[in-house]
């Protein structure tokens, strides 16, 4: 039996049926193994030793406001732990950044996965540009002058975005007049001070954003995400409809790419974007989509994680 961890979101307040963190954490709990949960916030540090105000999961199951019971949170020094899934949502600010450093103090005792380092180093939107030639065109700048030249540059079609955001937040369609992008780029510098990313607009965002999902730098499968009606997002949570998708060989493509850089890295549950024949983000911090992938597809990506992290302890329950 394994003791596991995850570093999550409130645990209470999951969908049952679509949380991607629930679903690993059910199949390890089915195992037998000993499941923890706390949230970042609840993480401390002292004299370089990491601990959390962690509660013990005694019991699981499918069932959506009775899916997890949870004993009297106790404060647990961390490094007692085999396992943590570092699982919280975005964003990628310095809380998060903070969470890693302190993660990387439990390092090589604990197994942490994705590694704390490379999570911190592989920013979903920046980590993309290392592998050239897959990625649309891309500029990531604060400069207006520089963003008003990429538009001419291409098309004067364009997709402006936080080079921080997550989940379709703050994702904006330029085209055929540049107007307000001034403004636009003044209410992104009231909330941050990090640059944008703009890129091309890719037509075939029409057809889906198709979300491949990769353990241990091999692929295992994929769901497509189809934007609603007058819409250029795909995000499941603004209207985003998941949908039956097969792996393409432009996929395959990408897969092989990208894959042993992944590997090498530590970064065991990626998710990645794709949208027509363009990788456009490289997701390791908290990806999604195990439950649809499972539905559409058979693929158990929560019984490969749990697979891997036995294979990895050399322990079954």
């Amino acid at each position: 039996m394994l003791k596991i961890a995850f570093q999550m979101d409130p645990i209470a307040a999951v969908n049952v049926n679509g949380d991607s963190t629930f679903d690993i954490a059910l199949e390890a709990f089915t195992r037998g193994h000993e499941i923890w949960v706390y949230e970042p916030k609840d993480m401390a540090m002292e004299d370089g030793k990491v601990r959390a105000r962690a509660s013990r999961v005694s019991a699981m199951q499918r069932v959506q406001g009775e899916h997890a019971v949870l004993e009297p949170s106790v404060v647990m020094d961390l490094s007692t732990l085999d396992v943590i899934f570092l699982r919280q949502d975005p964003p990628f600010d310095m809380a998060y950044i903070t969470s890693t450093h302190m993660l990387e103090a439990l390092q090589p005792g604990v197994l942490v996965v994705n590694d704390p380092a490379e999570v911190r180093n592989a920013p979903e939107k920046l980590f993309v540009t290392r592998f050239e030639g897959l990625m649309p065109p891309t500029l990531i700048s604060s400069s207006l002058a520089d963003i008003r030249a990429f538009f001419e540059a291409h098309g004067r079609d364009i997709v402006v975005k936080p080079l921080f955001g997550n989940g379709g937040a703050g994702v904006f369609r330029i085209r055929e007049s540049a107007e307000n992008l001034a403004s636009l780029l003044e209410l992104f510098a009231q909330v941050s001070r990090e640059p944008l990313m703009a890129q091309a607009f890719v037509p075939d965002v029409k057809n889906g954003d198709k979300r491949v999902i990769l353990v241990d730098g091999e692929p295992a499968g994929a769901i497509n995400r189809v934007p609603a009606e007058g819409e250029v997002r795909a995000n499941m949570h603004v209207g985003g409809k998941a949908v039956k998708s097969d792996l393409t060989a432009r996929d395959l493509e990408i897969c092989r790419i990208i894959g042993p850089e992944l590997k090498a890295r530590g970064l065991v549950f990626v998710g990645i974007d794709v949208i027509g024949d363009y990788l456009t983000e490289i997701n390791v911090t908290s990806p999604t989509g195990v439950q649809e992938l499972r539905r559409f597809s058979g693929i158990d990506v929560s019984k490969m994680l749990i697979d891997w992290v036995e294979a990895k302890r050399g322990q079954s329950a």
